[in-house]
């Protein structure tokens, strides 16, 4: 589903005064969630998330997380709901698990970024069997949890694209899970803006973000990076590109930006993938990681044996700054381990 446009209209147009009741109801509801006290882990929870409903760079905020933990000496593990799987409970994400058992996200954690995964509708329970079964771990990501409370947190990770906060009104008049002045139950919180400017009046750090380039879909589940020599060589091909996600034309513009002329092909956030998407005769296909994490290339190779699969990763670095305020919202708990290697 994607976003109303009258959520993205300056002021609350004739369609979001009409949903008002129903987003006083929805505000209400939040409000009496948000007074209930969360149970802490015996680490120390970041949770990233966003105010907004739609994407607006979590899952990049989160493996940006991950990677300077490590890089701090930090041991690193993830729970997460798993959103768009079909099966229930909690899962220990493998690189064999398939997305339809524990998500696209949460699969596209673990295959990137590095760290142990436990998926479940319950966050707290998912953090026990992620402790319990990786004792090692002395941090936890909550990857988009930022509304389930019931799990305690230390830091909370507020992301922003360039949309901001819309119109301003809470869902269903508008895009806001949350007042954007809501109290946090965190004793830090960091907002990070996935946009060239900040666009809410929140203040915060910014994140760059470009195509680190392009890697064939069989070398990216090896692990083999992209390379822009790869992405280069796409000009002139017009490639379809299949973008899954939330916002499928942010990654069609980064695309059009890095020189290629494509053929867009937006699909449903979370789109499984039962059946591939682009027309048999295309030569060239590039996607973004989240959906290359649905497409394994046995399959590809099966059934679309002409087609050359390209994967192209986000390159996105938030300023310094962010991770400097980071250690310091961390570095009450227990000074971490160095580095290994």
């Amino acid at each position: 589903m994607r976003a109303p446009a009258f959520w993205r209209a300056p002021r609350p147009t004739l369609a979001a005064q009409l949903l008002r009741p129903a987003a006083a109801l929805y505000g209400g509801i939040a409000a009496r969630r948000m007074r209930r006290p969360g149970e802490r882990a015996s680490v120390p929870v970041i949770c990233v998330g966003n105010f907004t409903a739609g994407g607006a760079g979590k899952t990049p905020t989160a493996l940006a997380v991950l990677a300077h933990l490590r890089e701090r000496g930090w041991r690193p593990g993830v729970v997460s709901r798993g959103h768009g799987r079909r099966e229930h409970g909690l899962v220990a994400v493998e690189r064999s698990t398939p997305a339809s058992a524990c998500g696209d996200e949460p699969l596209l954690l673990r295959l990137r970024g590095g760290a142990p995964v436990v998926v479940g509708e319950d966050r707290v329970a998912a953090a026990r069997a992620l402790l319990a079964a990786y004792p090692e771990v002395d941090v936890v990501v909550a990857d988009d949890g930022l509304q389930h409370l019931r799990l305690g947190r230390e830091l909370e990770v507020l992301v922003f694209d360039a949309r901001g906060a819309g119109n301003g009104w809470l869902l269903p008049a508008g895009p806001l899970r949350e007042p954007l002045d809501a109290p946090s139950s965190a004793p830090r919180v960091l907002t990070l803006y996935n946009a060239d400017a900040p666009s809410t009046p929140r203040p915060g750090f910014r994140a760059w973000r470009q195509l680190a380039g392009a890697v064939a879909l069989a070398d990216w589940w090896a692990g083999r990076p992209a390379s822009p020599q790869a992405l280069e060589a796409l000009r002139g091909r017009r490639p379809v590109a299949c973008a899954g996600i939330a916002q499928p034309a942010r990654f069609f513009g980064l695309l059009r930006d890095a020189g290629l002329d494509i053929e867009p092909l937006p699909l449903a956030d979370h789109a499984d993938y039962a059946e591939l998407p682009w027309p048999a005769e295309a030569r060239d296909v590039v996607l973004t990681e989240k959906d290359a994490a649905k497409l394994v290339p046995a399959r590809v190779a099966r059934e679309r044996p002409a087609t050359r699969v390209w994967v192209a990763p986000l390159d996105f670095a938030p300023e310094p700054a962010f991770f400097a305020a980071l250690d310091t919202a961390l570095a009450p708990h227990r000074p971490p381990r160095r580095s290994e290697g």
